[in-house]
């Protein structure tokens, strides 16, 4: 069970959103590359970053922070937020992203789904997609509007086009610190072959120990954001909690 902190890009700043709502955020740093080597410093592996100014924009806001954080950090680092094109996609490659994260708003249109398709033809094993859902629907339009769409027909879509990976993010949970909804993770999980990513609730170690626990081999790896800012969860401590070693 891989742990990987978040980084949430706005403004130039490394903020959190609860349950999505750009007007509900916590500033946690204005330096993001600093930020980044505190993680690695604690013994992260690998990180998620989101250029949530791009999600809104569809534009690379903060392509420079990006990439400064792609040149500082040794370790792999996933980018997700704005990424519409497989232009958009190449150069975050190119920056030195591992991958990229297509979100859900990239599924919603035929022409979106061909980009999609195209770019995990391109950039095999690099393409990841991000499900954003409530109660098991996929959440679209920021957050703010909940489809007919299920997740698990989106993972399944997902998997056709080619992608390397699902993260899965329980909005209602987003934020709030209120734990894993690890049962809606394990029906996605078992919808698809690919590895999941857990996303979204982490308060507190047993959380954590909560994802490693599921006895789901291929949801391999959990996001923690705001637990980790407010120090309810210590990377080092848990890392040896899913490791079992002192």
């Amino acid at each position: 069970m891989l742990i990987i902190p978040a980084i949430d890009l706005k403004n130039g700043k490394c903020v959190r959103l609860l349950r999505g709502d750009l007007h509900a955020e916590t500033v946690y740093g204005n330096d993001p590359v600093a930020m980044g080597c505190r993680w690695v410093d604690a013994g992260a592996e690998y990180l998620h970053v989101v250029d949530l100014d791009g999600a809104v924009s569809g534009q690379p806001v903060n392509a420079e922070t990006i990439a400064a954080l792609c040149r500082a950090l040794p370790i792999p680092i996933e980018i997700g937020g704005g990424i519409r094109s497989v232009e958009r996609a190449a150069e975050l490659l190119q920056l030195g992203a591992d991958r990229v994260i297509f979100g859900t708003a990239a599924l919603a249109e035929p022409e979106t789904v061909r980009v999609v398709r195209v770019a995990c033809r391109e950039f095999p094993g690099r393409v990841a997609v991000g499900i954003d859902a409530r109660d098991g629907k996929v959440a679209v339009r920021g957050w703010l509007e909940t489809s007919a769409v299920t997740a698990v027909d989106l993972a399944r879509q997902a998997e056709d086009l080619g992608a390397c990976r699902i993260i899965y993010t329980d909005i209602s949970r987003d934020g709030t610190q209120e734990g894993v909804n690890v049962a809606a993770t394990r029906v996605i999980a078992a919808a698809v072959r690919l590895p999941v990513t857990a996303s979204g609730g982490v308060g507190s170690l047993a959380d954590i120990v909560a994802v490693g626990s599921c006895a789901v081999p291929n949801i391999d790896s959990v996001i923690v954001g705001r637990a980790l800012y407010t120090g309810a969860v210590r990377l080092p401590e848990a890392i040896r909690a899913v490791r079992g070693t002192p």
